[in-house]
């Protein structure tokens, strides 16, 4: 058997949709059983469930789905129902129940929705219960999600090449579209299985060509496949759009637009029609077409501050043109310009929540997870319960641009639960950022969240077969973000690995440290950006010293305190006092708040100094244990995935150890660089 295994090769395609067949024999019998007799009510997703339930079927228990010929709700034998439930309408559009009754003295599963979306979720729900070996006949699940829209925002370029992205290029072949690919299925089934139900086609230093007839009937071929599996498409555009090409129309942000007006102004009535024009030639092509997504007034990006008017300027103007179709607008708050304060973590909430209550109600402001970016740990935005009278979406990053890229394994859940669980006290004590995102806090139109996605068109979809846990864990999140993080990441392990309970244990020991070690190696403390400016992955301590954070033999950090930035102030009042002393600031967020004495006493009772050189190893000490972790799986794994997460584990050990000897030198040498006199 383990020989078998050995040889057995596994491209990790599949992803979590990895289905096998089913050892306990119990199991496969009872499964087999429900599949012997499935009826599905007419619904528009009865085709993607059929394949779907085939799909599982022929590997988990090795049978034949058989469909019931009987009327509807009549079955006198074991099997499935699929029933529209008008009845529960209270579950929203996308919810769902599955229980198993006797129903007319036979055990049946019924799977009920008001709504034919709900069927298809309940299908991949139901499915990854028999890929994790649990029993159906006592199954009772009522499910819906927290948040209405569950984005992937991809930041891929026409040319090809994908921003961030470490994972081969874009999926989206342009040359060959409308022409459909199997992948574009395959992706679509992944992303339903998890909850996704909208994704951004491009990055957001958006081409304008985006925007030409000739992309929008390739995009609307992708719509048609996607549609399939509840998955709507949104657009990244670029405010300069009306405008005329540029001399440089190849140019990396130097495109100009695709139109012919000179101006791209949010108040002129040429530019307001130029979008209300391209908006319906959009729906008309696509009439499930989700909306915008905009950065504006960002890093050289065009946008209405170039007219001098205001981000709720530039949004509205295109909200508008969208409102007609039910149409949303993304606007997002990643802006840092120098101007606007010192301190570069204060510069969106000093340019955002002056415009509260002045955004229409089909647009949201999408807000990234911490004031920086992206950083392996940053504090949470306040931003985030400070405009009560606009909706706002959380922008989180599953592609590790900050974190190791795709030589690194470092599993993600972790660190967004730290970011869900944070109390903003926006209405006292309990307002998490869980429930302001859903819209428990302050009711809003619009709840949302988006995910960066870290897919290209390497054969595992994630350039690391640990990578995929990422995306799987964003879509649980998404759907439900108190959703409980040991389920969420033994079921990635089960569907992915199928592997027996030891195994499971050890791959969940690999993956649920390596957050925390990955912080303390390369931002110790929150202390910001200690990787090279050139590929954010390369060490590079001395460039970002004393411009990312201070330093000096005497003290390391960042005084955003009341007698520094100021930036403790953004804060609700109980987060304020907190951060503010330093003695009650969260001992993983010292150096992000406050300017430390390196004899600073921890409470572990070592001083900083001691505590930080220690954390600068973690990695090395951790990549270690791993590869010995994963080397004791060689037996239970099959071959090809075994060694390429090997190859990566070595790597990743080497890149830790660069890692390490960069910052211990520098560190180590910090008396002669900065004798800390000022």
């Amino acid at each position: 058997m383990m020989l078998a295994v050995s040889a057995w090769c596994d491209s990790g395609y599949k992803l979590w949709l990895n289905y096998k067949h089913e050892e306990n024999p119990s199991l496969k019998s009872q499964y087999a059983f429900y599949l012997s007799n499935v009826e599905i009510c007419l619904n528009k997703f009865k085709k993607e469930i059929t394949e779907e339930l085939e799909r599982a079927a022929a590997k988990i228990t090795e049978t034949e789905v058989i469909y019931s010929k009987k009327p509807s709700g009549k079955m006198s034998e074991n099997g499935i129902i699929y029933v529209l439930d008008k009845e529960l309408r209270f579950l929203g559009k996308e919810g769902y129940k599955i229980h198993s009754s006797i129903h007319n003295g036979s055990r049946v599963l019924f799977i009920r929705s008001s709504s034919d979306e709900g069927l298809l979720y309940a299908t991949y729900e139901l499915i990854r219960h028999m890929q994790c070996n649990e029993s159906l006949d006592k199954i009772d699940i009522t499910e819906s999600p927290r948040h209405t829209i569950r984005l992937l925002n991809h930041w891929d370029n026409l040319t090809g090449e994908i921003e961030r992205g470490y994972a081969g290029t874009t999926l989206w072949n342009w040359t060959k579209l409308p022409q459909i690919e199997e992948r574009y299925v395959d992706y679509a089934r992944a992303n339903a299985s998890i909850g996704i139900n909208g994704i951004v086609l491009n990055n957001v230093n958006a081409d304008p060509r985006i925007l030409r007839r000739d992309y929008l009937i390739k995009i609307a071929a992708l719509a048609n496949v996607l549609r399939r599996y509840n998955i709507k498409i949104y657009l990244s555009v670029n405010f300069a759009s009306p405008m005329k090409p540029s001399v440089t129309p190849e140019k990396w942000k130097k495109w100009g637009g695709i139109g012919e007006l000179d101006t791209a102004d949010p108040m002129d009535k040429g530019v307001t029609k130029w979008w209300t024009d391209k908006t319906a030639e959009i729906y008309a092509l696509i009439p499930d077409f989700g909306g915008y997504l905009v950065k504006a007034n960002s890093e050289g990006m065009p946008g209405p501050q170039d007219y001098g008017r205001s981000h709720a300027d530039g949004a509205n103007m295109l909200a508008r043109a969208l409102k007609p179709f039910n149409g949303i607008l993304m606007w997002r708050t990643f802006v840092y310009n120098t101007d606007t304060d010192p301190d570069r973590a204060k510069r969106p909430y000093k340019e955002f929540v002056e415009l509260d209550g002045k955004f229409d109600d089909n647009v949201i402001l999408q807000v990234k997870n911490g004031p920086l970016d992206f950083q392996p740990l940053e504090p949470v935005q306040p931003i985030f319960g400070a405009m009560p009278h606009t909706n706002i979406m959380a922008e989180l990053q599953i592609t590790q641009e900050y974190l190791g890229h795709s030589t690194y394994l470092v599993y993600l859940l972790p660190m967004w639960r730290h970011f869900f669980n944070f109390d903003t006290y926006c209405r006292g004590e309990g307002s998490s950022v869980a429930k302001f995102s859903t819209g428990e806090i302050y009711p809003s139109k619009i709840s949302a969240i988006a995910g960066v996605a870290n897919t290209g068109n390497d054969e595992n979809w994630c350039g690391h077969h640990f990578a995929q846990a990422n995306w799987f864990a964003f879509g649980r999140l998404a759907w439900n973000p108190d959703c409980d993080d040991n389920a969420i990441t033994e079921q990635w392990i089960k569907m992915t690995w199928n592997c027996g309970a030891q195994t499971l244990t050890t791959i969940k020991d690999i993956m649920m440290p390596t957050w925390e070690s990955f912080v303390k190696s390369q931002t110790p403390y929150a202390l910001g950006i200690t990787c090279s400016a050139k590929d954010h992955f390369a060490p590079d301590f001395s460039k970002r010293a004393n411009k990312s954070w201070k330093v000096t033999s005497k003290a390391i950090g960042n005084e955003r305190s009341s007698h520094g930035s100021g930036y403790v102030s953004q804060y609700f009042k109980p987060n304020c006092t907190m951060f503010d002393n330093i003695e009650t600031c969260p001992v993983e967020m010292l150096l992000f708040f406050h300017l430390v004495d390196w004899n600073y006493k921890m409470k572990s009772g070592k001083t900083l100094r001691e505590e930080f050189f220690e954390g600068l190893r973690s990695n090395i000490e951790l990549s270690r244990c791993n590869i010995a972790l994963w080397q004791s799986l060689k037996e239970q794994i099959d071959e090809r995935r075994f060694d390429e997460v090997s190859a990566k584990l070595e790597k990743q050990l080497e890149a830790s150890q660069e890692y390490y000897d960069n910052g211990n030198r520098f560190f180590s040498e910090i008396a002669d660089i900065y004798p800390g006199d000022e």
